[in-house]
């Protein structure tokens, strides 16, 4: 089976110390589903439409496992945190075999 990854893009951080509270329960709830962080931070450099925000590749067993972290009661609980906080958009893709 293929490798699943949940890719976040963010566009814009409107209240980092909400996003910092965020990262310290989504972190281990996201590694309690199997995700394992490949890797996250601003953009060294973004082209054509990119925006140079924040960005994390997280890999999981498949597909299906980063969806079930991602709807998991522990990372849902730390994404309420996020609300008004950033603007982001999320997708999970499946590797290639």
């Amino acid at each position: 089976m293929a490798k699943g990854y949940w890719i976040t893009f963010y566009r814009a951080v409107s209240n980092p110390a909400a996003l910092a509270q965020y990262v310290k329960l989504a972190e281990p709830a996201i590694q309690a589903g199997g995700g394992r962080f490949l890797t996250r931070g601003t953009a060294v450099r973004a082209f054509e439409a990119g925006i140079k925000e924040r960005s994390i590749v997280i890999e999981f067993e498949s597909p299906t496992k980063a969806i079930e972290a991602y709807e998991s009661p522990a990372y849902q609980s730390a994404l309420k945190i996020l609300d008004g906080a950033v603007e982001r958009d999320i997708r999970i893709l499946e590797g290639l075999s």
